[in-house]
């Protein structure tokens, strides 16, 4: 009995002497903040403190039920007083101080939470469907205007891409006391959130859902745009209009509005890979068909200084997937093969993309094309059409569902700050309402897509804002704010070079776009 007494007693002066210290730490923690120099905010320092003392408290019951176990037989009487007292120590929930173990149960119901994950294959089936995406298509185009150095940007971006991915990643993470890497941040919100604090605090937010919404709503637009396009061009005998044919399209598109996870997108993304490897296979055939007649000669290191820019803009936006990789992280099975991921998707993408581009650049010469597949001959034409409409349909899913997320967090389940109420009942299931919204949302994609002329430049003025901004701008900037005290010199100008480049690429490309559409209004130039 002395015994348990004396080790109560050295408990408390524990406790004591960790509060003080905890108190401690967040006054300099305070000062580092108003400095605008500190890794978490107070919130989170606050939140690292809590899952201390909640394992400490833990810790400290599973001795206390030993010693009791051992006691009980010679002091049944104490032992009873004892564990009335100290009741706070048991892992069975009950007690007066119930705030640490209702704590710790929230905690357990959160891990616990019935929630489909999925593998590192799969993780890696959506990054490449979104790399992968229709701009494909138009790469050889960016030879053309580019020559070899349009060939150079398009392994540049992989790599560049690549790196602001893990970077960006890497922000979602602190430090605790331990040493031990947590994740503290959710969603690519959270970090510019994160970066604009103190005097900012929501700022950085609405920045990156803005860029964001407009990204991945447009990106939708494509692809119905793309696939009333291509079946024209397939079935050109049939007196089916483009629009109407927008309007089966996203008749096709609606089931999207009833996605619940990623595993049923992870889904569509496999199927719309091998779609379009199906796709790169029959046009790289029909090249290499004709390579005796390659124009080696035409590929030089000059550029069109006019149209060279809005393929830059093209191609940064076909190696977008920055704004899906956090959510995609987190509803990974293991996020630590993240980096592993990231590393051969982009590389299969950087050597098909590559190998795509010139192949076809050298088979059409100067008379290629903006969408390659138009100098095809009519019957591989309407092949290849087909399965490029099954690919639009298949990639439709993944930013819609992570546009609906966006939308969901920021107006409908941001705690007490939403504007609207939460569009989910008590068991998790999508309101009726909140389904007829998601159903809107794939119309207005058919609305803008049958109303919104010279799309290709729009796309690409979208690509030099928000593709560049989110792929190169942002993760750099961020990555430099958050981890600046932890950066090796490499890092530094790692992030800085990215930051010039990209601010370099994203104003000439948004200043030639936008000369593109005014002279598309102005001689009234159509798609």
């Amino acid at each position: 009995m002395a015994h348990l007494i004396r080790h109560k007693i050295g408990n408390k002066l524990t406790n004591a002497a960790n509060t003080v210290s905890n108190k401690s730490q967040a006054k300099v923690s305070g000062v580092f903040a108003r400095l605008g120099f500190q890794a978490a905010t107070d919130e989170e320092g606050l939140g690292f403190v809590d899952c201390d003392d909640l394992d400490y408290d833990y810790r400290q019951g599973m001795q206390m039920d030993i010693m009791q176990g051992d006691e009980e037989g010679g002091e049944m009487d104490g032992g009873d007083e004892l564990m009335e007292g100290d009741s706070h120590y048991q892992r069975d929930g009950t007690g007066p101080s119930s705030s640490s173990i209702k704590n710790t149960g929230a905690c357990n119901e959160l891990a616990s939470e019935v929630k489909p994950k999925i593998t590192s294959w799969e993780a890696g089936w959506n990054v490449t469907n979104a790399i992968q995406g229709m701009f494909v298509l138009g790469l050889p185009y960016a030879i053309l205007h580019g020559g070899y150095l349009g060939l150079f940007l398009i392994i540049f971006a992989a790599v560049v891409c690549c790196y602001t991915g893990k970077i960006l990643i890497a922000c979602l993470y602190e430090e605790n006391e331990d040493g031990i890497l947590v994740r503290v941040r959710d969603s690519y919100v959270d970090i510019a959130n994160a970066c604009c604090q103190p005097r900012f605090p929501s700022l950085g937010g609405h920045i990156v859902n803005v860029a964001q919404i407009i990204e991945l709503v447009m990106t939708c637009i494509l692809y119905v745009v793309v696939s009333g396009n291509l079946m024209v061009n397939s079935f050109p005998n049939l007196p089916v209009s483009q629009k109407a044919w927008s309007v089966v399209a996203t008749a096709a598109l609606l089931p999207c509005a009833f996605l619940k996870s990623l595993k049923a997108v992870s889904k569509f993304s496999l199927l719309c890979t091998i779609a379009h490897f199906v796709i790169n296979i029959l046009v790289i055939a029909y090249c290499l068909s004709r390579a005796r007649d390659w124009a080696w000669d035409k590929v030089k290191f000059y550029i069109d200084v006019k149209k060279f820019p809005i393929s830059i803009g093209i191609i940064v936006f076909s190696y977008t997937s920055q704004i899906f990789l956090p959510s995609l992280e987190g509803n990974m099975q293991r996020p630590s093969e993240f980096h592993c991921m990231m590393d051969w998707t982009h590389i299969g993408a950087c050597v098909l993309k590559g190998l795509f581009a010139l192949v076809a650049y050298l088979t059409w010469a100067d008379a290629t094309k903006e969408v390659i597949t138009d100098n095809l001959p009519s019957t591989i034409r309407a092949v290849v059409n087909l399965f490029l409409v099954a690919k639009a349909l298949l990639s439709y899913p993944l930013p819609f569902f992570a546009a609906v997320e966006v939308l969901e967090k920021s107006f409908f389940q941001d705690g007490g700050r939403a504007i609207f109420p939460d569009c989910y009942g008590p068991g998790g299931r999508i309101k009726s309402w909140g389904l007829g919204l998601r159903c809107l949302l794939v119309v207005f994609t058919l609305i803008m897509a049958i109303f919104v002329p010279h799309f290709a430049l729009l796309m690409g003025l979208t690509g030099s804002l928000t593709g560049a901004g989110l792929c190169f701008l942002l993760p750099a900037l961020f990555h430099l704010k958050l981890m600046w005290r932890k950066l090796l010199w490499h890092h530094v100008f790692f992030d800085v070079a990215i930051f010039v480049i990209g601010g370099i690429c994203s104003i000439s490309g948004c200043i030639h776009s936008v000369e593109g559409l005014i002279e598309a209004f102005k001689y009234g130039v159509e798609e």
